[in-house]
């Protein structure tokens, strides 16, 4: 086997996990992949005979890469018009099976991830999604162990005072979301208000491209008038479809057929406590075909 096909194979095997990575740091499939590309034309050049361990090998190029990503995502998102929501990706349902994982990924999650600083974030995913010991990720950010223990532990405090809480068994979120398309569908207000949690919070992301909400909407009382009224305004060929976004339940909402946007839901305590609506189109290309996700090491 040539050295080419040898980094092929491997590259192969690991890249669910390296994508995951990648996504989880950056919130963004599109540069996920970029970040890949990169990882990829970096992995061809390396010696292998000086590879001790191929995974681990990968994982710190990919780290690195979405790191330069992650600061220069950063600036990009300073100048974005509205809201900034994650790029959504139509999981297999399997994925909601591994809690951790479809936590992980979900879109509440990632919102908090985007409220540490780079280098956390980054300590925070390798020791917290994917239990990397500390001598790994200190080789794959650049810091000594000691430096990355106190970042883990700064990281893990900031997310756990702003992470989602509760979880929803699947029978519940089956119901929950059925009820919830129900009465998207009909504009019920009552039974809309029954259904949201008393500070649900609504976000939109249209990107300057499509009309959405420019600041979150918050209460049920708010969030149930702007749906009764038609966020996904009433058209006569308009459709609803049930899916699974980033390990959560969603609807995915075509207009004449062609897509015009996502609403991802977060689910606690049997009540709707957060809504993502995401309409920018250059968002909308990996909800159509599933995106495999994996913590697989």
């Amino acid at each position: 086997m040539s050295s080419v096909d040898a980094a092929t194979e491997a590259f192969v095997a690991h890249r669910n996990l390296l994508f995951t990575v990648a996504y989880e740091m950056l919130g963004s499939a599109t540069d996920a992949e970029d970040v890949l590309q990169e990882t990829w034309l970096r992995w061809v050049g390396v010696d292998f005979d000086s590879v001790r361990e191929q995974r681990a090998y990968l994982v710190r190029i990919v780290t690195r890469q979405a790191l330069d990503r992650l600061r220069a995502l950063g600036r990009r998102k300073e100048s974005y018009v509205g809201p900034w929501l994650p790029e959504p990706l139509l999981t297999a349902p399997d994925v909601a099976e591994d809690v951790e994982l479809a936590e992980s990924v979900s879109m509440a999650m990632l919102l908090v991830l985007e409220t540490l600083a780079p280098i956390e974030r980054a300590v925070f995913v390798l020791r917290e999604v994917f239990d990397l010991d500390y001598g790994e990720i200190a080789e794959a950010v650049g810091k000594a162990p000691t430096a990355v223990r106190q970042i883990a532990h700064r990281a893990r405090r900031h997310v756990a005072a702003r992470r989602p809480r509760g979880t929803a068994s699947p029978a519940e979120t089956r119901a929950v979301l059925q009820a919830f398309q129900q009465a998207v569908e009909t504009g019920d207000l009552q039974r809309l208000l029954d259904i949201l949690a008393p500070d649900v919070v609504a976000l939109g992301d249209g990107g300057g491209v499509k009309q959405a909400l420019l600041r979150p909407v918050v209460g049920a009382g708010k969030v149930a008038r702007l749906l009764a009224g038609g966020w996904y305004r009433r058209h006569s060929e308009r459709s609803v479809e049930p899916v699974e976004l980033n390990g959560s339940p969603a609807l995915l909402i075509r207009l004449d057929g062609e897509i015009d946007g996502v609403l991802a839901l977060r689910i606690e305590n049997g009540r709707i406590s957060g809504l993502y609506g995401v309409r920018n189109p250059e968002k909308l290309s990996r909800v159509q075909q599933e995106t495999a996700v994996s913590r697989s090491l």
